[in-house]
């Protein structure tokens, strides 16, 4: 075992939190914007989105992880139509972006904990980057859901982590549950997934991130509402699993604590 690597003890692979942010958020209510509506709205979405952020994920991503998409062909028959988008959660930063490149020449909303858009003036611009908070209460869940149906109507992606959790450089899947699985259900929206994953690199402490997409998955009508659910996340939690073989180094090691 390397003498540098990392090593995190956990307990519970659904609810523990291992990204170093430390962040006050703030309440999701019946007050808060979602946005999206309006003209000055859609402006400040191209220019934070298209004009400033693209530029300057794509080459954070290049220069520091050499990253690189796969299978994104799949996507091509959907170009007209919103999907549903599912990954691993275990990068802070270039998980808030590899969503951006998976879903061009589509925007990407993509569903985060309230924590997104609670940062000091970050806070502020990540409603324009795509940043749909989870609501608080029933008046907040009301204009949340009328936020993902103006997204899907206007043939924008939606992205979701469902593992919730950041767990930096992990590179195995964790369980998650299907709860976030009703969304393409209700809407009859095809689901893909994207698994990111790390490589040795020869002459760069960093790691190569590379992104393989699956799909698509389809809800199946023949099932009730509820194994629909749950028959979508199985099929998606299969897929990442598979792909995750495909790492090849562990930068920090995951030991599970034994009572």
């Amino acid at each position: 075992m390397s003498k540098e690597r990392k090593i995190i003890y956990y307990k519970d692979e659904l609810n523990e939190e291992f990204s170093t942010a430390v962040i006050k958020a703030k309440p999701i209510d019946e007050n808060y914007d979602y946005g999206g509506k309006t003209l000055s709205w859609k402006i400040a979405h191209f220019f934070w989105y298209k004009v400033i952020a693209i530029p300057i994920a794509f080459l954070f991503l290049k220069l520091k992880y050499k990253h690189k998409i796969f299978n994104k062909k799949l996507l091509k028959e959907y170009r007209n139509s919103s999907i549903f988008l599912y990954a691993n959660h275990t990068n802070p930063a270039a998980d808030a972006l590899i969503p951006t490149f998976v879903s061009l020449p589509h925007s990407a909303y993509v569903i985060v904990h309230p924590n997104n858009v609670s940062m000091p003036f970050l806070g502020r611009i990540t409603p324009y980057l795509g940043a749909l908070p989870l609501p608080d209460n029933l008046a907040a869940g009301k204009n949340f859901m009328e936020a993902l149906k103006l997204h899907i109507q206007e043939n924008n992606n939606i992205m979701i982590y469902p593992e919730a959790h950041i767990w930096p450089f992990y590179t195995k899947i964790r369980p998650f549950p299907d709860a976030s699985f009703k969304y393409p259900v209700q809407y009859k929206t095809p689901v893909f997934c994207f698994t990111n994953i790390y490589q040795k690199r020869r002459f760069s402490k960093n790691p190569r991130m590379l992104t393989y997409i699956d799909g698509p998955f389809f809800p199946d009508e023949s099932l009730s509402l509820k194994e629909q659910r749950k028959d979508l996340r199985d099929r998606v939690y299969n897929t990442m699993v598979e792909r995750s073989k495909l790492n090849n180094i562990e930068i920090i090691k995951y030991i599970k604590k034994v009572d």
